[in-house]
């Protein structure tokens, strides 16, 4: 992944672009540690090859995962990153569009890219923070 600062007084603004096989779960949580991002929100578009959709099941309290491997164009990716225990956390959602034209979508727990993925990232001014909610079973934002 190549990253470019569009934006440096306020609030920052990165392009991202993933190429052919980077894990965009875990390129964007590394890239939020070394750029110590504690609140962020992001966009994008682009294609995958593989990708590992979640459904929160309410009921059991976790994430039933929906395995699609097969080349996707990424139709809306959108995500924020907040703290939680002082780490950041990714916390994103995706709707994909399969060869027939019909579209998929979910919690985004894994994907490779293919050909590419472009992220606009923005930071927010102040840090967001994720508590564990037992009623939800999830972490969730506390503001």
């Amino acid at each position: 992944m190549k990253s470019k600062l569009l934006n440096r007084t306020g609030e920052k603004t990165w392009a991202l672009v993933f190429e052919t096989d980077d894990e965009v779960v875990a390129e964007l949580l590394r890239f939020a540690k070394d750029n110590r991002l504690g609140g962020a929100h992001f966009t994008a578009i682009g294609g995958l090859r593989y990708v590992v959709l979640g459904y929160f099941d309410w009921q059991q309290k976790e994430y039933v995962p929906i395995v699609i491997d097969d080349q996707v164009e990424v139709l809306s990716l959108i995500g924020d990153i907040a703290l939680q225990q002082d780490e950041p956390k990714v916390h994103a959602h995706v709707v994909v569009g399969m060869s027939d034209a019909t579209a998929r979508g979910g919690h985004l727990l894994k994907a490779q890219v293919r050909p590419t993925l472009e992220v606009i990232l923005s930071e927010s001014p102040q840090h967001l923070r994720r508590e564990f909610d037992e009623s939800a079973g999830l972490p969730l934002i506390r503001i």
